[in-house]
């Protein structure tokens, strides 16, 4: 409950000031865009997005009144200019941290699903014996060897191509030619077309699929750390994130954070 309200607030930051800065954004390596009224020059060298509008100098930032480095110029979704450790200072290492947290965000928000909606389902009586913590040691249609030499060849295959198109965006281009319809740029991270993207949402004008991508990013990260405390909360309760909810929803002054630092 407290992750869908943190996610549902924090995806209403002021985007909507972005449209009143008219962008044009052109695709190099060292990209430039000239933002229209203000005259200030924004220098998007990370070019992450030929369709992704970057975020004026006065985005909001994590904390009020900092400065953010110059490798966070904006045109990160996401980019709150939050690097203390100078992380992402050389380009080529940021462009790789940029699509790291991204994919890593994506995981998480299934498996997030994948912890709550059987939990759920389990409560309502749909399913029996459910339990994500400990899905690895039981029994399926096939022996553990052969559903893991599967899982690795299959997840080798598609991080393999998804490596190639980090190091050569476009070459692994797997949608049709339809007549009268042109091809999406390539653009890393974001394949969309037909196969992902079908109702072409992240393909429109640049500001809203800022905002949507911007949306993406946060919910991945609230889903990252929320998978991190399923973790902690099944090591230590043995039970699962709705139970534990539900107990702590019954005896608040009891069932809480502090219970795994005082003895039982």
């Amino acid at each position: 409950m407290a992750l869908a309200i943190a996610s549902t607030a924090l995806s209403t930051l002021p985007f909507s000031r972005c449209r009143d800065i008219p962008q044009k954004c052109f695709t190099e390596k060292s990209t430039k865009c000239l933002v229209g009224r203000s005259g200030v020059i924004v220098n998007a060298t990370k070019g992450v997005s030929s369709v992704c509008e970057p975020l004026p100098p006065d985005r909001p930032l994590w904390f009020p009144g900092s400065t953010p480095p110059s490798w966070l110029d904006g045109s990160l979704p996401g980019d709150y200019g939050f690097d203390p450790l100078g992380l992402g200072s050389d380009p080529e290492l940021l462009k790789w941290f940029a699509q790291a947290e991204l994919i890593h965000g994506r995981w998480a928000m299934l498996a997030v699903a994948g912890i709550l909606i059987p939990e759920w389902l389990e409560s309502i009586g749909l399913i029996e014996n459910f339990s994500w913590y400990d899905a690895g040691s039981r029994e399926y249609f096939a022996d553990p060897t052969t559903l893991f030499v599967v899982q690795l060849a299959l997840m080798g295959w598609v991080e393999g191509r998804r490596w190639a198109d980090i190091i050569n965006p476009g070459c692994v281009d797997i949608q049709p030619d339809l007549p009268n319809k042109t091809k999406p740029k390539p653009d890393v991270g974001y394949p969309g077309g037909i196969w992902f993207d079908p109702m072409m949402w992240g393909r429109g004008s640049p500001e809203p699929v800022m905002v949507l991508r911007t949306k993406e990013i946060k919910n991945g990260r609230l889903a990252m750390l929320a998978f991190v405390g399923f973790c902690f909360q099944a090591i230590y309760t043995g039970q699962g994130p709705l139970e534990n909810l539900a107990c702590h929803v019954a005896d608040p002054g009891h069932c809480n954070i502090f219970s795994a630092f005082t003895s039982q």
